[in-house]
């Protein structure tokens, strides 16, 4: 599980196609020293495995269906990639409880930056919109975000200072592509009710 709360601004060092799959290489500054084979690491909200590692960088595999169905499928080298490692037991739940199992892709529309915050609109896609709710939370890019309006299929965000310092998005531009995973309580629930009905 994860938190949406970014521990770094990683950066893709490679990408080496290999058939079905790929393997991206990432360089995250302040966790290389500390990893370890096998564990999971979320790049821009998706969940991917430490499968070989060094003091400078890690490589995880992205099986075709990721790249089909998230932004990886486009990564380059020298793209900066949020990154957050598993939760731990005895953490602190600073977001909001994510799998890192991405549900659509979402574009951004609109950029409205005030003097202490930015809104970032974005174009939910019909088929996770009715788990889109205001005051709700959602996960873009691997970041905990709290929806501030929904107008139709578009959500603004307002980011503060520090999300936009220390994460992708004091970078973004419209038409960025963002990996989208709604709150997984709600899937639940619609789960549990359709089952009784």
């Amino acid at each position: 599980m994860f938190t949406g709360i970014v521990e770094s601004v990683g950066t893709i060092t490679a990408v080496t196609e290999l058939g079905d799959q790929s393997q991206i290489s990432v360089s995250s500054p302040g966790l290389d020293g500390d990893l370890q084979h096998g564990e999971s690491i979320a790049v821009d909200g998706v969940c991917l495995t430490v499968a070989k590692h060094t003091a400078d960088e890690w490589i995880g595999d992205v099986m075709r269906i990721t790249r089909e169905t998230t932004s990886l499928g486009d990564i380059k080298v020298g793209q900066r990639v949020n990154i957050e490692r598993a939760m731990r037991v005895d953490g602190r739940l600073g977001g909001h409880l994510m799998q890192g199992h991405v549900d659509a892709t979402a574009t951004l529309v609109a950029r409205d930056s005030q003097p202490d915050w930015d809104d970032l609109t974005f174009e939910i896609p019909e088929s996770i919109l009715r788990y889109v709710v205001s005051k709700g939370s959602i996960a873009l890019n691997g970041v905990s975000l709290t929806v501030a309006a929904l107008e139709g299929n578009r959500a603004t965000v307002s980011l503060i200072p520090t999300t936009l310092a220390d994460t992708t998005f004091g970078d973004a531009e419209v038409g960025m592509v963002v990996n989208v995973e709604v709150d997984v309580i709600a899937k639940y629930v619609e789960s549990m009710i359709g089952a009784r009905s």
